[in-house]
């Protein structure tokens, strides 16, 4: 089973925007949308858990019609501090975590 974290937690400070980073558009769709277009490729997304932040109501407002499930990182200490965020319900030992963030991707096999 592959579990996937996608960090939507983060303020976006460099973009200049009070808008959330993962919520700005291009292509037509919020900028998470993409990404969990592209996870849903290689897990179902009940098995997708989005970690938000900043803006939390809106981007789960955006997904609400998704079947993700969302995990509240309260105090935004970066990205390693949000991956850490993501449950442990549903993810053990012995499976394959993807880390999806809107800039960059990290691959790592759980412990």
């Amino acid at each position: 089973m592959i579990s996937v974290v996608v960090l939507a937690a983060g303020e976006g400070t460099r973009m200049k925007s009070r808008r959330a980073k993962v919520l700005h558009c291009a292509g037509g769709m919020p900028l998470v949308e993409h990404v969990l277009n592209t996870a849903a490729q290689i897990t179902p997304e009940e098995n997708i858990v989005v970690v938000v932040g900043h803006q939390a109501e809106e981007v789960k407002s955006t997904l609400a019609q998704r079947r993700v499930r969302f995990v509240l990182q309260e105090e935004q200490r970066g990205t390693g501090h949000a991956a850490g965020a993501r449950p442990t319900s549903g993810i053990c030992c012995s499976v394959s975590v993807v880390t999806i963030c809107p800039i960059f991707m990290s691959w790592a096999k759980a412990a």
